[in-house]
């Protein structure tokens, strides 16, 4: 477009923001299934307490148990009755899913679907 000045380039020793840690470091065990999360799109940030019931923490965990987690139990009950990663385990869905999802690999991703009520 005429008339519209040119930015310059960043200098190449400014760095770039970042969302998120550089894709395939290591961040840990998942407090759900204890499975290594491997940074990218593997994982997500879950609220403990849902933000819709006033909750703010966040830890991460891998996207396939966050899913899971909300396919299987709605925002009050997690509010309410489970609000730990402890308590999560507890529920015989999420019991159930740990128990299979252990044997994936790190980065390992599927679809979730809600189940009937």
């Amino acid at each position: 477009m005429k008339g519209m000045p040119r930015l310059s380039p960043l200098p190449p020793e400014m760095p770039l923001p970042r969302a998120r840690a550089p894709t395939g470091r290591s961040l840990g065990p998942c407090p759900l299934c204890g499975r290594e999360m491997i940074a990218g799109p593997s994982v997500e940030e879950h609220h403990l307490v849902p933000r819709s019931e006033g909750g703010k923490a966040t830890t991460a965990m891998h996207r396939v148990c966050h899913r899971k987690i909300h396919a299987e139990i709605g925002e009050r009950e997690l509010a309410q009755r489970y609000n730990t990663p402890e308590a999560l385990r507890e529920h015989p869905e999420i019991a159930s899913f740990v128990r299979w999802v252990a044997r994936k690999p790190p980065e390992f991703s599927t679809a979730t679907f809600k189940r009937k009520r």
